[in-house]
């Protein structure tokens, strides 16, 4: 597999700017789990009310169909997640280093944000600079316009001109979640497994393409075997786990979704510097 797509910049903020956006903004699928305390970044606002660990989606008693055709349930999964307005979400990844940027220093470990249509995203990532030093990053995207925390001052920038990044197609039906799942191969019915409620356990194959659209271009040119968890009754996903291989080592990823159709309330940061 070929390295995460780069930007071409040579400045380190330039470049660490537009890694963030895409990897925050492919937080807007994720809701995930983390072993670090929450994020602290301002541009997170009440995602930071839940604890780590803490399922946010409770059992509201939705039964699941031991007998269903894993077909049918993958089919309404990509109607439904297509439908998506709002989504909190978290990201955990594990094992070898995925860089977000063009230098190798900065490698993702987390995130923890929030997505609401039409174009609307915040996100708090954590990220470790050299191996050995943890430290958050926020971000924040609407329409068009995305902010950036500099690690350093903690004040949000401008992205400059001349980046191409779209929160809002992460649920586009044309180029998100739904053809993600409409070209879900070798899909089978694990079980019924209870993850916050009774969930249909799916598992099944992500064709690279797709793979790439949700996730900006941070996983590249390989198929990817996935296990999924969808809300019986609304036929959401509600959890995800894939792995990756990088230059020969391989990167767990967690994913976890939740409080869909919830207000959320995103609005340019106040500390804009320039």
């Amino acid at each position: 597999m070929t390295r995460p797509r780069r930007p071409d910049r040579t400045e380190l903020f330039a470049s660490l700017a537009l890694a963030c956006a895409a990897v925050a903004l492919v937080g807007a699928l994720a809701y995930g789990f983390r072993d670090r305390d929450e994020p602290t970044v301002d541009a997170l606002g009440d995602a930071a009310d839940v604890p780590v660990g803490e399922v946010i989606d409770l059992d509201d008693g939705a039964v699941a169909d031991p007998d269903a055709d894993p077909a049918d349930v993958i089919a309404a999964a990509s109607d439904a997640m297509g439908d998506v307005e709002s989504v909190e979400f978290r990201l955990q990844r594990t094992g070898a280093p995925v860089f977000i940027d063009e230098f190798e220093k900065l490698a993702l470990d987390g995130l923890i944000g929030q997505f609401s249509v039409p174009g609307r995203a915040r996100a708090s990532l954590t990220v470790t600079v050299e191996g050995n030093l943890a430290t958050e990053l926020g971000a924040v995207a609407i329409d068009d316009e995305v902010w950036l925390s500099n690690p350093v001052t903690g004040d949000f920038e401008t992205l400059p001109d001349g980046f191409d990044i779209d929160p809002s197609r992460f649920f586009d039906p044309e180029g998100g979640w739904q053809p993600l799942l409409a070209g879900l191969y070798d899909v089978e019915l694990v079980g019924i497994d209870d993850r916050g409620g009774e969930r249909y356990h799916i598992r099944a194959t992500a064709p690279a393409d797709e793979v790439s659209n949700i996730t900006v271009g941070l996983v590249r040119d390989q198929d990817v075997p996935v296990e999924m968890w969808i809300h019986p009754g609304t036929s959401l996903v509600t959890a995800v786990e894939f792995t990756t291989v990088i230059d020969g080592g391989e990167s767990q990823w967690t994913l976890e979704l939740g409080r869909y159709g919830e207000r959320f309330t995103i609005t340019p940061p106040e500390n804009v510097r320039g």
